[in-house]
């Protein structure tokens, strides 16, 4: 278990939770519960509102951390991690690995108008067709043809990449950055990889 890695400050305007970056969920949950105490003695006149901040956060892992905080602290708060995913929604970029992280598979295409999200990574058993979209915070995988909107990374993670056997379309997303593809570009046969180095997107 990480020690300390819940550190609980007072601020001006509010209650500043900072979570350690590589601190697994379990040992937040089992910190911020031994913390809560206090965070409690901080509340006994006040109803400053709590922002939690440092590591980026799954919406499961945020509902968890404010329903045990509510079970004891009637306070509102607020999360430096974005609920909604997209470029949007980015507050700040980060590297973290995600060779390991949740995945969705999603089996068959996807036509002009569909949209999948997921907090994790996306793997498309098909083809995702242009006007269709495919969002993950973590990387994105597509079997067949890519040409609708793929945006991996999509809290900010610019270690993620987009892997598809014929990347035909137009524009790519990782973190906040954007790749517009020339023609010359587009089409290329063979596994083809979209990835970050040095804040732009590259392909291998």
């Amino acid at each position: 278990m990480l020690k300390n890695c819940i550190q609980i400050h007072l601020k001006k305007d509010e209650i500043e939770i900072k979570i350690q970056e590589d601190a697994s969920h379990e040992d937040i949950m089992q910190e911020l519960e031994k913390k809560i105490n206090e965070l409690k003695k901080l509340y006994q006149e006040d109803t400053t509102p709590i922002f939690v901040t440092g590591k980026i956060l799954k919406n499961t892992e945020m509902d968890e951390i404010q329903e045990l905080i509510h079970k004891h602290i009637p306070v509102k708060l607020n999360f430096e991690s974005p609920k909604t995913l997209g470029l949007h929604g980015i507050k700040k970029t980060y590297h973290k690995p995600i060779e390991i992280s949740e995945t969705k598979y999603y089996k068959g295409s996807l036509r002009s108008g569909q949209k999948v999200e997921f907090d994790g990574s996306l793997i498309i058993l098909g083809d995702v067709n242009a006007g269709a979209e495919i969002i993950a915070t973590g990387n994105i995988v597509v079997l067949g043809i890519l040409r609708g909107l793929a945006h991996a990374g999509a809290k900010g993670n610019e270690e993620a990449m987009i892997a598809a056997s014929l990347i035909d379309t137009t524009q790519l997303r990782i973190a906040n950055i954007i790749k517009e593809i020339e023609k010359d570009e587009e089409g290329k046969r063979g596994v083809h990889y979209a990835y970050v180095q040095e804040g732009e997107i590259q392909f291998e």
